[in-house]
Protein backbone atom coordinates (compact mmCIF):
# COMPACT_ATOMS: atom_id res chain seq x y z
CA UNK A 1 0.00 0.00 0.00
CA UNK A 2 1.22 3.05 -1.18
CA UNK A 3 1.49 5.98 1.68
CA UNK A 4 1.06 9.68 1.21
CA UNK A 5 3.22 12.00 -1.16
CA UNK A 6 6.52 13.21 0.60
CA UNK A 7 7.60 16.38 -0.79
CA UNK A 8 11.20 15.27 -0.17
CA UNK A 9 11.17 12.26 -1.70
CA UNK A 10 8.63 12.91 -4.80
CA UNK A 11 8.99 16.45 -5.09
CA UNK A 12 6.29 19.04 -5.18
CA UNK A 13 5.35 21.07 -8.07
CA UNK A 14 6.97 24.78 -8.27
CA UNK A 15 7.27 27.26 -10.69
CA UNK A 16 10.41 29.65 -10.32
CA UNK A 17 9.68 33.28 -11.66
CA UNK A 18 11.53 36.92 -11.58
CA UNK A 19 8.16 39.32 -10.43
CA UNK A 20 9.45 42.90 -10.76
CA UNK A 21 12.78 43.33 -9.10
CA UNK A 22 11.89 40.66 -7.09
CA UNK A 23 12.40 36.31 -7.46
CA UNK A 24 9.62 33.49 -5.80
CA UNK A 25 8.97 29.91 -5.60
CA UNK A 26 5.48 30.02 -7.15
CA UNK A 27 3.11 27.33 -5.63
CA UNK A 28 -0.93 26.09 -6.45
CA UNK A 29 -2.20 25.99 -3.07
CA UNK A 30 -3.63 23.05 -3.59
CA UNK A 31 -0.52 21.00 -3.91
CA UNK A 32 0.46 22.27 -0.38
CA UNK A 33 -0.69 21.14 3.15
CA UNK A 34 -3.68 22.62 4.23
CA UNK A 35 -2.47 24.16 7.48
CA UNK A 36 -0.06 27.25 8.24
CA UNK A 37 2.10 25.92 10.04
CA UNK A 38 2.89 23.21 7.67
CA UNK A 39 2.92 25.29 4.89
CA UNK A 40 5.39 27.71 6.59
CA UNK A 41 7.42 24.84 8.00
CA UNK A 42 7.92 23.40 4.28
CA UNK A 43 9.00 26.71 2.63
CA UNK A 44 11.93 27.07 5.21
CA UNK A 45 12.85 23.91 4.10
CA UNK A 46 11.93 24.67 0.15
CA UNK A 47 14.19 27.91 0.64
CA UNK A 48 16.87 26.20 3.01
CA UNK A 49 16.22 28.38 5.65
CA UNK A 50 17.53 29.17 8.22
CA UNK A 51 21.01 30.16 6.93
CA UNK A 52 22.81 33.39 6.16
CA UNK A 53 23.71 31.50 2.58
CA UNK A 54 20.75 29.48 2.24
CA UNK A 55 23.00 26.73 0.50
CA UNK A 56 20.37 23.62 0.59
CA UNK A 57 17.04 25.23 -0.80
CA UNK A 58 15.72 27.42 -3.40
CA UNK A 59 16.45 30.98 -1.45
CA UNK A 60 19.27 32.92 -3.01
CA UNK A 61 20.30 34.71 0.09
CA UNK A 62 18.66 37.57 0.80
CA UNK A 63 15.39 38.78 1.22
CA UNK A 64 14.34 40.31 -2.30
CA UNK A 65 14.67 36.34 -3.33
CA UNK A 66 13.38 33.94 -0.56
CA UNK A 67 10.23 34.98 -1.10
CA UNK A 68 6.89 32.96 -2.00
CA UNK A 69 3.13 33.12 -4.34
CA UNK A 70 0.10 30.71 -3.69
CA UNK A 71 -2.28 31.05 -5.87
CA UNK A 72 -5.48 29.49 -6.26
CA UNK A 73 -8.92 29.95 -8.02
CA UNK A 74 -10.70 32.85 -6.10
CA UNK A 75 -14.34 32.08 -4.50
CA UNK A 76 -14.95 35.80 -5.05
CA UNK A 77 -17.14 37.21 -7.21
CA UNK A 78 -15.30 38.82 -9.61
CA UNK A 79 -12.06 37.62 -8.86
CA UNK A 80 -10.18 35.23 -10.95
CA UNK A 81 -7.68 34.26 -8.81
CA UNK A 82 -6.07 34.57 -4.64
CA UNK A 83 -2.47 35.36 -4.18
CA UNK A 84 -1.22 34.59 -1.00
CA UNK A 85 2.52 36.14 -0.07
CA UNK A 86 4.83 34.96 1.85
CA UNK A 87 8.24 36.20 2.98
CA UNK A 88 10.69 33.12 4.50
CA UNK A 89 13.40 34.45 6.90
CA UNK A 90 16.69 33.74 5.68
CA UNK A 91 18.57 33.09 8.16
CA UNK A 92 15.68 33.23 10.93
CA UNK A 93 13.00 30.83 10.87
CA UNK A 94 10.02 33.37 10.44
CA UNK A 95 7.50 32.82 7.90
CA UNK A 96 5.79 36.00 7.46
CA UNK A 97 2.21 36.84 6.09
CA UNK A 98 1.31 40.14 7.55
CA UNK A 99 2.75 42.16 4.69
CA UNK A 100 2.30 41.28 0.41
CA UNK A 101 4.68 41.74 -2.10
CA UNK A 102 3.80 43.75 -5.09
CA UNK A 103 6.77 42.51 -7.32
CA UNK A 104 5.62 39.20 -7.05
CA UNK A 105 2.19 40.07 -7.91
CA UNK A 106 3.51 40.71 -11.68
CA UNK A 107 3.87 37.16 -11.72
CA UNK A 108 0.39 36.14 -10.76
CA UNK A 109 -1.19 36.78 -13.93
CA UNK A 110 1.35 34.60 -15.77
CA UNK A 111 1.83 32.01 -13.30
CA UNK A 112 -2.22 31.73 -13.42
CA UNK A 113 -2.06 31.05 -17.34
CA UNK A 114 0.40 28.55 -17.28
CA UNK A 115 -1.69 26.79 -14.14
CA UNK A 116 -4.78 26.77 -16.30
CA UNK A 117 -6.36 28.60 -13.61
CA UNK A 118 -7.72 31.27 -16.42
CA UNK A 119 -8.45 31.16 -20.22
CA UNK A 120 -5.93 33.18 -22.48
CA UNK A 121 -6.53 35.68 -24.51
CA UNK A 122 -5.57 35.92 -28.54
CA UNK A 123 -3.38 39.04 -27.76
CA UNK A 124 -3.80 40.37 -23.97
CA UNK A 125 -5.32 38.40 -20.59
CA UNK A 126 -6.27 40.56 -17.65
CA UNK A 127 -6.81 38.97 -14.25
CA UNK A 128 -8.42 40.01 -11.15
CA UNK A 129 -5.90 39.28 -8.02
CA UNK A 130 -7.39 39.02 -4.62
CA UNK A 131 -4.06 40.16 -2.63
CA UNK A 132 -4.94 37.83 0.50
CA UNK A 133 -2.47 39.00 2.90
CA UNK A 134 -4.40 42.18 2.78
CA UNK A 135 -7.67 41.63 1.31
CA UNK A 136 -6.67 44.44 -1.61
CA UNK A 137 -7.43 43.47 -5.30
CA UNK A 138 -5.64 44.21 -8.10
CA UNK A 139 -6.09 43.72 -12.27
CA UNK A 140 -3.19 42.53 -14.08
CA UNK A 141 -2.75 42.74 -17.99
CA UNK A 142 0.15 41.00 -20.20
CA UNK A 143 0.50 40.04 -23.86
CA UNK A 144 -0.51 36.37 -24.62
CA UNK A 145 -0.04 35.00 -27.88
CA UNK A 146 -1.55 31.33 -29.20
CA UNK A 147 -2.71 30.30 -25.99
CA UNK A 148 0.25 30.73 -24.32
CA UNK A 149 2.04 34.30 -21.75
CA UNK A 150 4.89 36.41 -23.50
CA UNK A 151 7.67 37.37 -22.18
CA UNK A 152 10.26 38.72 -24.68
CA UNK A 153 9.47 42.38 -24.80
CA UNK A 154 11.17 45.95 -24.86
CA UNK A 155 10.08 46.94 -21.47
CA UNK A 156 12.99 47.66 -19.05
CA UNK A 157 12.28 47.97 -15.34
CA UNK A 158 14.84 49.44 -13.22
CA UNK A 159 16.70 47.08 -10.90
CA UNK A 160 16.25 44.28 -13.65
CA UNK A 161 18.77 43.92 -16.33
CA UNK A 162 17.46 43.69 -20.34
CA UNK A 163 14.04 43.92 -21.03
CA UNK A 164 10.79 41.90 -21.31
CA UNK A 165 7.30 42.01 -21.77
CA UNK A 166 5.28 44.65 -19.40
CA UNK A 167 2.81 43.55 -17.10
CA UNK A 168 0.73 46.30 -16.26
CA UNK A 169 -1.16 46.46 -12.97
CA UNK A 170 -4.17 48.65 -11.46
CA UNK A 171 -5.26 48.95 -7.53
CA UNK A 172 -8.91 48.56 -7.30
CA UNK A 173 -11.79 48.46 -4.78
CA UNK A 174 -12.64 51.10 -2.58
CA UNK A 175 -9.89 53.11 -1.37
CA UNK A 176 -8.78 52.71 2.45
CA UNK A 177 -7.93 56.16 4.16
CA UNK A 178 -3.68 56.07 3.29
CA UNK A 179 -2.99 57.52 7.40
CA UNK A 180 -3.94 55.13 9.76
CA UNK A 181 -3.74 57.61 12.64
CA UNK A 182 -5.10 60.28 10.94
CA UNK A 183 -2.33 63.02 10.79
CA UNK A 184 -0.10 64.03 8.23
CA UNK A 185 2.66 64.22 10.69
CA UNK A 186 3.31 61.92 13.71
CA UNK A 187 6.62 62.02 16.19
CA UNK A 188 8.31 59.26 16.79
CA UNK A 189 11.26 58.89 19.20
CA UNK A 190 11.86 62.50 18.44
CA UNK A 191 11.36 62.37 14.73
CA UNK A 192 8.76 63.54 12.59
CA UNK A 193 7.07 60.40 10.76
CA UNK A 194 4.37 60.36 8.09
CA UNK A 195 2.65 56.78 8.42
CA UNK A 196 0.77 55.74 5.41
CA UNK A 197 -0.19 52.67 3.94
CA UNK A 198 -1.44 52.72 -0.03
CA UNK A 199 -1.03 48.91 -0.32
CA UNK A 200 1.98 48.28 1.96
CA UNK A 201 2.60 50.06 5.54
CA UNK A 202 5.10 52.56 5.32
CA UNK A 203 6.55 55.03 7.53
CA UNK A 204 8.42 57.89 5.92
CA UNK A 205 11.26 59.69 7.39
CA UNK A 206 13.32 62.40 6.55
CA UNK A 207 17.17 61.63 5.89
CA UNK A 208 18.49 64.54 6.80
CA UNK A 209 17.14 64.47 10.19
CA UNK A 210 19.28 61.22 10.36
CA UNK A 211 22.33 62.92 9.36
CA UNK A 212 22.22 61.41 5.75
CA UNK A 213 21.85 62.81 2.33
CA UNK A 214 19.99 60.51 0.94
CA UNK A 215 22.16 58.96 -1.98
CA UNK A 216 24.07 56.41 0.31
CA UNK A 217 24.53 52.97 -1.02
CA UNK A 218 22.35 50.13 0.87
CA UNK A 219 25.54 48.65 2.16
CA UNK A 220 26.97 52.02 3.68
CA UNK A 221 23.45 52.44 5.33
CA UNK A 222 23.23 48.25 6.70
CA UNK A 223 26.68 48.71 8.03
CA UNK A 224 25.58 51.73 10.39
CA UNK A 225 24.33 49.81 13.36
CA UNK A 226 23.40 53.00 15.36
CA UNK A 227 21.37 54.41 12.59
CA UNK A 228 19.54 50.79 11.94
CA UNK A 229 19.19 50.41 15.86
CA UNK A 230 17.08 54.26 15.56
CA UNK A 231 14.99 53.38 12.75
CA UNK A 232 13.83 49.60 13.72
CA UNK A 233 13.30 52.21 17.82
CA UNK A 234 10.54 53.94 15.46
CA UNK A 235 9.99 51.25 13.55
CA UNK A 236 8.51 49.36 16.87
CA UNK A 237 6.88 52.29 18.36
CA UNK A 238 5.22 52.68 14.57
CA UNK A 239 3.52 49.07 14.29
CA UNK A 240 0.77 49.73 17.03
CA UNK A 241 -0.25 53.07 15.61
CA UNK A 242 -0.91 51.62 12.30
CA UNK A 243 -2.88 48.84 13.68
CA UNK A 244 -0.29 46.42 13.12
CA UNK A 245 0.01 45.48 16.81
CA UNK A 246 3.74 44.29 18.16
CA UNK A 247 6.02 44.12 15.05
CA UNK A 248 9.27 42.99 16.73
CA UNK A 249 9.12 39.73 14.60
CA UNK A 250 7.07 41.18 11.51
CA UNK A 251 8.42 42.82 8.56
CA UNK A 252 5.80 45.86 8.40
CA UNK A 253 6.25 48.49 8.35
CA UNK A 254 9.10 49.36 5.89
CA UNK A 255 10.34 51.98 7.09
CA UNK A 256 10.87 54.94 4.08
CA UNK A 257 14.46 57.48 4.38
CA UNK A 258 13.11 60.42 1.88
CA UNK A 259 15.52 63.07 0.60
CA UNK A 260 15.32 65.98 -2.25
CA UNK A 261 15.86 64.31 -5.84
CA UNK A 262 18.90 64.70 -7.65
CA UNK A 263 17.99 63.22 -11.24
CA UNK A 264 14.53 64.62 -11.67
CA UNK A 265 12.27 62.45 -9.72
CA UNK A 266 10.22 63.43 -7.35
CA UNK A 267 11.90 62.32 -4.36
CA UNK A 268 15.21 60.30 -3.47
CA UNK A 269 14.36 57.09 -1.49
CA UNK A 270 16.29 54.49 0.71
CA UNK A 271 13.80 51.04 1.94
CA UNK A 272 14.46 49.15 4.71
CA UNK A 273 12.45 46.05 4.75
CA UNK A 274 12.96 46.70 7.31
CA UNK A 275 16.63 45.39 8.42
CA UNK A 276 18.49 45.01 4.70
CA UNK A 277 18.10 48.09 2.80
CA UNK A 278 16.29 47.08 -0.99
CA UNK A 279 18.34 47.62 -4.09
CA UNK A 280 15.18 49.59 -5.48
CA UNK A 281 11.85 49.62 -3.74
CA UNK A 282 9.16 47.18 -3.63
CA UNK A 283 5.94 48.27 -6.01
CA UNK A 284 3.41 48.95 -2.91
CA UNK A 285 6.24 50.37 -0.77
CA UNK A 286 6.38 52.85 -3.77
CA UNK A 287 2.95 53.51 -4.18
CA UNK A 288 2.40 53.93 -0.48
CA UNK A 289 5.59 56.52 -0.71
CA UNK A 290 4.08 58.26 -3.68
CA UNK A 291 0.77 58.65 -2.02
CA UNK A 292 2.33 60.09 0.96
CA UNK A 293 4.50 62.80 -0.66
CA UNK A 294 0.88 64.05 -2.66
CA UNK A 295 -0.12 64.90 0.93
CA UNK A 296 0.34 68.62 2.28
CA UNK A 297 2.59 68.30 4.98
CA UNK A 298 3.48 65.01 4.94
CA UNK A 299 7.55 64.15 5.46
CA UNK A 300 8.99 64.68 1.92
CA UNK A 301 5.94 66.66 1.01
CA UNK A 302 7.74 70.06 1.15
CA UNK A 303 10.73 69.20 -0.91
CA UNK A 304 8.81 66.85 -3.39
CA UNK A 305 8.84 67.68 -6.68
CA UNK A 306 5.44 66.30 -8.11
CA UNK A 307 3.36 67.34 -11.22
CA UNK A 308 0.29 67.79 -11.55
CA UNK A 309 -0.16 64.06 -13.35
CA UNK A 310 -0.49 61.05 -11.88
CA UNK A 311 3.46 60.12 -12.23
CA UNK A 312 5.50 60.49 -9.03
CA UNK A 313 8.82 58.80 -10.25
CA UNK A 314 10.89 57.93 -6.91
CA UNK A 315 14.97 57.31 -7.11
CA UNK A 316 16.56 54.50 -5.68
CA UNK A 317 19.67 52.98 -5.67
CA UNK A 318 19.13 50.95 -9.09
CA UNK A 319 17.55 54.03 -10.98
CA UNK A 320 14.06 55.23 -11.25
CA UNK A 321 10.66 53.55 -9.93
CA UNK A 322 7.50 55.85 -11.66
CA UNK A 323 4.50 54.68 -9.89
CA UNK A 324 1.34 56.61 -11.09
CA UNK A 325 -1.01 57.61 -8.04
CA UNK A 326 -3.78 59.90 -7.48
CA UNK A 327 -4.79 61.06 -4.06
CA UNK A 328 -7.75 63.21 -3.16
CA UNK A 329 -8.59 64.31 0.26
CA UNK A 330 -13.02 63.17 0.91
CA UNK A 331 -15.08 64.48 3.49
CA UNK A 332 -15.52 61.93 6.48
CA UNK A 333 -12.35 59.52 5.36
CA UNK A 334 -9.49 61.59 4.62
CA UNK A 335 -7.04 61.05 2.44
CA UNK A 336 -7.43 58.45 -0.29
CA UNK A 337 -5.58 57.28 -3.27
CA UNK A 338 -8.64 57.38 -5.85
CA UNK A 339 -6.02 55.53 -8.14
CA UNK A 340 -2.79 53.45 -8.15
CA UNK A 341 -1.11 51.43 -10.81
CA UNK A 342 2.32 50.73 -11.70
CA UNK A 343 4.25 48.85 -14.91
CA UNK A 344 6.24 45.63 -14.02
CA UNK A 345 7.92 42.50 -16.01
CA UNK A 346 7.73 38.74 -15.01
CA UNK A 347 9.51 36.27 -16.37
CA UNK A 348 9.45 32.31 -15.69
CA UNK A 349 12.81 30.51 -15.06
CA UNK A 350 11.81 27.43 -14.61
CA UNK A 351 9.01 24.84 -14.22
CA UNK A 352 9.64 21.83 -12.30
CA UNK A 353 9.72 19.79 -8.77
CA UNK A 354 11.55 21.08 -6.26
CA UNK A 355 12.89 18.47 -3.27
CA UNK A 356 12.99 20.70 0.05
CA UNK A 357 15.31 19.04 2.62
CA UNK A 358 13.79 16.41 4.71
CA UNK A 359 13.63 18.32 7.63
CA UNK A 360 15.26 21.32 9.50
Amino acid sequence: MTGPADPAIDGLPCMLMRGGTSKGAYFLAEDLPPDRESVADLMLRVMGSPDARQIDGLGGAHPLTSKVAIVSRSQEPGVDVDYRFLQVGVDTSVVADAQTCGNLLAGVGPFAVERGLVDCGEERTSVVIRLVNTGDTATATFPTRGGRVVYDGEQSIDGVPGTAAPVEIEMGGDPAPLLPTGHAVDVIEDHRATLVDCGMPVVMLDAAEFGLTGDEEPAELEANTELSARIEAIRLHAGPLMGLGDVAAETVPKMILVSPPRHGGAVAVRAFIPHRVHSSIGVLMAASVAAGVRIPSAVGSSFAEVSADRRVPLEHPSGVFEALVEVEERPGVGFVASYSANLRTARKIFDGLVFPRPRR
